[in-house]
């Protein structure tokens, strides 16, 4: 990518100066056919990333479409995602990572789900699923009509004696509204937040907050917790009524889905990775769609397919994982990392994609304090090729599935986006909310940062990131295969799109 921008652009970089400082002069008949090729070639430029754009938004589109059921445990949402995601690499011909021709790497994990009711009303207001309330991802099956709702100050206990004294005088026909759980848990129970729900016991509780963030949980808890956005409260409200549906699936069956893109050296690999379920459906008709977190990862991942089936491969394979199971905590590359359908040690490096809707204001990269060097490459690269605006360092942290690599000695960074409206694990993380701004850069420069994985093997572990992205920018480009004179597609060429839809119009990821 780097030596064909390279080229591409040398041309228009130094005769843009040339017609500025002749621009009233007369031009001659070779001039206007110069300068007319320099914008028919800007207007083709444009017209690709805009293309590739809308490719990558038909399959954000389709992945937090209505069939996918947000990509969850209630109607077989991550399953329909799972085998959207096999065809599209079945008809990209990307081949079988497992010795038996499989495509997918099968496993189970316990976890609670909503499939039916979900209603809750204060006082006279029926409360909006999603919008005005969510249930805690742990609570059981739960209905009862006009509950006397009683106010408990929890910035009034002051020891953990206090705080049992609480606990005991709760009773199941009661329901209880909790003020200041967040002052409780950090100045008695030394905890965090999302533990506090485990310690209520049975009953009905509601815990007010300014935003509402849902999960997926692999545990069920005694009480039954609503949580409450402060402002959809009613003024007046004495009692409640509430209605839920729970049903726990011990074995809750998952699949990761995998395939490669063989290179010249077959038997080590460069890897990308994103995760493709999300929390799915909170009751019968309330739908998480996760267009950012992370069905804009998944599209990225078959963006980058595409992008290598498409045009000659790098020195070594390209693996790609669509993992399941994250948001239960990172299951998927749990399993994986356990049971590697390809062994560890062959991985060259792993990049993990996981939220990548918006790039407007540049990328993070977990890991780059870890590995300095193909960190320090990756800025090299985007320095000279000014794909994003900024790339910032972050260190180590366990928030999505790039982690249980690390941990096991593989080389990776977990690569987010920086920029967009910031819905995150609620009902509004939806596909018009995305703007894709820089997201075809990203894929290119990762792409690039591949090459140059290679190219730093070659010029060995002592030399420079700079000297390194020197040489890949004067690397020439290789061919992209088949016979000398055939025609090859483009990337800006289309391909069989998910959809008969039109394309559509975050924070980072401290809460994985």
């Amino acid at each position: 990518m780097i030596k064909r921008l390279f080229f591409v652009l040398f041309p228009v970089i130094v005769s843009l100066p040339v017609f500025a400082q002749q621009k009233n002069a007369p031009q001659t008949d070779a001039d206007k056919r110069k300068l007319a090729r320099l914008n028919a070639l800007h207007k083709h430029n444009k017209a690709v990333a805009e293309s590739d754009k809308q490719w990558i938004g038909l399959e954000i589109a389709k992945l937090t479409s209505h069939e996918m059921h947000g990509r969850g445990y209630v109607k077989n949402g991550r399953d329909s995602a799972g085998i959207y995601i096999l065809e599209r690499f079945k008809e990209m011909k990307l081949k079988p990572v497992a010795a038996n021709g499989a495509y997918a790497q099968g496993f189970a994990f316990p976890v609670n789900t909503f499939p039916g009711a979900m209603r809750l009303k204060m006082g006279k207001k029926e409360m909006t699923p999603g919008e005005d309330f969510i249930i805690d991802a742990g609570s059981p099956s739960y209905k009862a009509e006009d509950l006397k709702i009683n106010r408990v100050d929890l910035a009034r206990v002051h020891d953990t004696a206090e705080w049992a004294a609480v606990v005991r005088a709760f009773v199941p026909d009661h329901a209880y509204y909790l003020r200041n759980v967040p002052t409780l848990c950090k100045d008695v129970l030394e905890i965090r937040p999302g533990e506090f729900s485990a310690l209520l016991p049975k009953g009905c509780f509601i815990i007010p907050q300014e935003k509402l963030t849902w999960t997926v949980s692999r545990d069920t808890i005694p009480a039954t917790v609503f949580y409450v956005k402060e402002d959809a409260l009613p003024k007046k409200y004495k009692k409640l009524s509430a209605d839920d549906s729970a049903a726990y699936l011990p074995h809750a069956h998952s699949e990761n889905i995998m395939a490669c893109v063989p290179g010249a050296v077959k038997d080590t690999f460069i890897v990308f990775t994103a995760h493709y379920d999300h929390l799915g459906m909170m009751g019968d008709s309330t739908v998480f769609p996760g267009a950012s977190d992370n069905a804009s990862g998944v599209a990225m991942l078959l963006y980058l397919a595409r992008y290598y089936t498409l045009h000659h491969p790098p020195h070594y394979s390209v693996m790609f994982i669509a993992f399941a199971g994250e948001e239960a905590g990172l299951m998927g590359s749990e399993f994986y990392t356990a049971n590697p359908l390809v062994p560890l040690k062959q991985i060259k490096f792993l990049t993990n994609i996981d939220i990548m809707g918006d790039a407007t204001d540049g990328i993070t990269v977990v890991n780059a304090t870890q590995f300095p060097h193909q960190f320090e490459l990756l800025k090299e690269i985007n320095d000279v090729e000014k794909y994003v605006p900024a790339i910032i360092s972050r260190g180590t942290a366990a928030n999505s599935d790039h982690y249980y690599f690390t941990n096991a000695g593989v080389p990776s960074f977990f690569i987010y986006s920086d920029g967009g409206q910031g819905f995150y694990h609620d009902v509004y993380d939806k596909a018009n909310t995305l703007s894709l701004n820089n997201v075809v850069n990203v894929a290119h420069l990762l792409t690039d940062f591949a090459k140059a994985i290679h190219v730093a093997d070659l010029m060995g572990d002592t030399t420079s990131a700079t000297d390194t992205t020197h040489a890949l920018m004067n690397t020439p480009e290789q061919p992209e295969g088949g016979n000398p004179g055939e025609e090859k597609p483009k990337m800006d060429e289309p391909s069989p799109t998910p959809a008969e839809t039109p394309p559509p119009a975050d924070p980072g990821k401290e809460s994985k």
